[in-house]
This record gives structure tokens, C-alpha cells and sequence, in this order.
């Protein structure tokens, strides 16, 4: 296995293109990383799982590290199925980190388009920067891949980043979902944003606004998202119990809940162990989110459940505003309209922004560390 250590620079991102493009021909597989502790933990020096193209490593939201088996097949054919959606091969800006699927798949689309991928380099991300590496592409259509608080950044800058978000063909926007004012916003903006679903497992996204790429089934069982298709790994490095128990009979089961509408479009609920037992009635976290950020003066929301004495656990939201904060009041009013008493939060509390991990998902362990602590009292 071939180990590319991404330390922010150009150079490191070119070794990490030709990497892939030699493992998709059958050459070493590829292990991207920045974390020398994830390295170790994926053993790059014993010999790969057979098929396998790249090992994506991630610590995943319980911090035990995972590195999922993705083979060339099931790259390409992710690649090829977000071309097919999106209108043809294109030219690609890559805005997010490359050890994680949605940053490797931008190469991989590049690669099997024949064009060269613009750069976004350096630490953070910054709107003149994501202009400035926007103005290196040449040609169209023009494409891109970023998360909702890259988005965001561009839309309260509302500078030169957010004019050079409008020459896009398509951005992709993935690893979070993507709430229904900022679909809003990137509307009014004239930005055009193809909200995703998927995850390593599925090679990136799977599920373009509510719709399987070609390719690609989408299954529910009681509740629970299953998918199946090309796209899918094959597997995790070096945990074949782990394997057995979420890939069986060509299908991925997911840890997320999801509902189907009458045109055929899946809506994601959220992750099943986001559900709060609130005296004895289980509430859905993601639903109390979208509610709360479909209010006006609301940017982002996180619900958690906290221990309590009389309920077992109290419904607690932290709130990023926007503009003027609205009353906690009126937020707690319009969740129990919407949803009905038990969903309502016992305490609506504020922050400048929301904990992150990863490429844009919420830090929920953080999200409860600073509620619990009594952050914003």
C-alpha cells in the first residue's frame, strides 16, 4: 500500500493525482492521509485487500479508526454516474480535503475526464482563496464539490468567492445535510448547488436531491437506509466483522433513517442513534433541526439529548443566529407546533457556530460537552 502524506501543499496533492490514476490501472493501492496516528492504525505496510484501489481512513463518529476499501470499479463508476447526473465531464475545482471520499472523488472525476483539476491549497478556507484557485479553470462545464459551511462562507462574503461560486455549472454540496434556508439563500444567490448524499462507503455521494445516480439502488428497511450498486466498497482494512455486519447479499446498510415521498425522492432523517428518549417518547433530532432552521434569524442548529433527572434525557438545541437571534421562546413555539410537545427543547441556547469534525459534520460529542458544561449560561 502506497501511504501519501497530504500536508496542504501543491506538491503533495499532484503525487496524490498520480497516485490514483496508477491505482486505477491496476497499480499500488493509495492511503492519503494527514493523520500519522490513522496511518498506522490501516498497517500500510502489510499487503492490501484484493480489488482495492484506495483505503479511505477515518476515525467515523465514535473515533475507532475505519479504512474503507474502495476498489477502481467502484470509484469510477461513482464518476462516471455524477458525470451522467450533472451533464457531461467537466472541469473540476477541488475546495475540500482529499484524504476524505468527497476530495478524492473530485480527482477521480478530473482523471476520467482528461482535464486537470484546479487547487485549493493552504490552511482554511477562505472566499478569495476559492476565487482565486476558481479563476485557474479553463473550459466548462465547471464544477465543484464543497460543504455547507464552505457555502455559507461564500454567501455572507458575498464578495469575489460568491461571484466565482455563480460561474459553477454544478456544486456539489455533501457530508452535511444541506438545510432548507441555505437552499434557499444559494437560490436568491443565483448559485447553483446539487445538495448530495452519500459516504465513504458509497464512494461519495450516491444520491443526488433526493435521487440514486444510475447505478445505484436505494433501499429501506424499517427505516434504515440500505443501498447497493458499483459504487459500493467492498469492505474495511483488517476488520472482517465490521465488514460482515454492514455488507451482506450486495447491500450496504447505513446508519441513517430515511422516508421515501410519492415521486420517488429519499428524504435522510438523520442517523438512527440520533433519536432522543424524552419521558418515555423517542424524538428525532434531525427533525427538531430542520424546524428550527427553517425560522427566521436562524443560520444552523444542533439537538442533543442531555441526562436529566426527570425526563432522562431533556431536549437541549444550540442555535447559530443570524442577523438578531430570535426569542428562545419563538423558536420552542414553532417546534411544538410543528412536532407536538415532547420535541419541544427544554433550553434553546446561542453560539457563533456550530463544532465541526471532519469535512464539515457536526461534532455532536462537542455539541454535548459544551451544553453540558453550561456553555452560553
Amino acid at each position: 500500500m502506497l501511504p501519501v502524506h497530504l500536508d496542504g501543499s501543491p506538491e503533495a496533492l499532484e503525487a496524490l493525482k498520480n497516485a490514483v490514476a496508477d491505482a486505477l490501472g491496476g497499480g499500488p493501492a493509495v492511503l492519503p492521509f494527514t493523520d500519522p496516528a490513522l496511518r498506522d492504525a490501516m498497517a500500510p505496510d502489510e499487503p492490501a485487500e484484493p480489488d482495492t484501489a484506495v483505503v479511505i481512513a477515518t476515525s467515523g463518529s465514535t473515533g475507532a479508526p475505519k479504512g474503507v476499501l474502495l476498489s477502481a470499479r467502484a470509484l469510477t463508476a461513482s464518476a462516471e454516474a455524477t458525470h451522467a447526473r450533472l451533464g457531461g465531464p467537466g472541469h473540476w475545482l477541488l475546495a475540500t480535503p482529499a484524504h476524505y471520499i468527497g476530495g478524492l472523488q473530485v480527482l477521480v472525476r478530473a482523471l476520467l475526464a482528461g482535464t486537470t483539476p484546479a487547487l485549493l491549497t493552504g490552511a482554511g478556507f477562505r472566499p478569495d482563496g476559492f476565487a482565486a484557485a476558481a479563476a485557474a479553470l479553463t473550459g466548462g462545464p465547471r464544477y465543484t464539490a464543497l460543504v455547507p459551511t464552505q457555502l455559507v462562507r461564500l454567501l455572507d462574503d458575498g464578495g469575489a468567492g460568491l461571484a466565482a461560486a455563480k460561474t459553477f455549472d454544478a456544486i456539489i454540496l455533501g457530508a452535511a445535510a444541506t438545510s432548507p434556508s441555505l437552499r434557499e439563500r444559494a437560490a436568491d444567490a443565483g448559485v447553483r448547488i446539487v445538495p448530495a448524499y452519500g459516504m465513504s462507503e458509497t464512494a461519495s455521494g450516491c444520491v443526488y436531491d433526493g435521487f440514486a445516480l444510475d447505478g445505484v439502488r436505494v433501499d429501506l428497511d424499517g427505516g434504515r437506509i440500505r443501498i447497493a450498486g458499483d459504487v459500493l466498497a467492498h469492505g474495511y482494512r483488517r476488520q472482517p466483522d465490521l465488514t460482515a455486519a454492514a455488507f451482506a447479499d450486495g447491500w450496504f446498510t447505513t446508519s441513517d433513517r430515511g422516508v421515501r415521498h410519492e415521486d420517488g425522492r429519499l428524504e435522510v432523517l438523520g442517523r438512527a442513534d440520533d433519536m432522543i428518549n424524552t419521558g418515555g417518547v423517542k424524538v428525532s433530532a434531525n427533525a427538531i433541526e430542520r424546524c428550527l432552521g427553517a425560522q427566521p434569524g436562524v443560520r444552523d442548529a444542533c439537538v442533543v439529548g442531555l441526562p436529566d433527572p426527570e425526563w432522562g434525557e431533556a431536549v437541549v438545541a444550540l442555535v447559530v443566529p443570524v442577523g438578531e437571534a430570535p426569542q428562545p421562546d419563538e423558536l420552542r413555539a414553532a417546534v411544538r407546533a410543528e412536532l407536538g410537545p415532547a420535541s419541544t427543547p427544554k433550553r434553546v441556547q446561542y453560539g457563533a457556530e456550530l463544532p465541526l469534525r471532519g469535512p464539515g459534520k457536526i461534532d455532536r460529542a462537542a455539541v454535548k460537552e459544551l451544553l453540558e458544561s453550561g456553555f452560553g449560561h
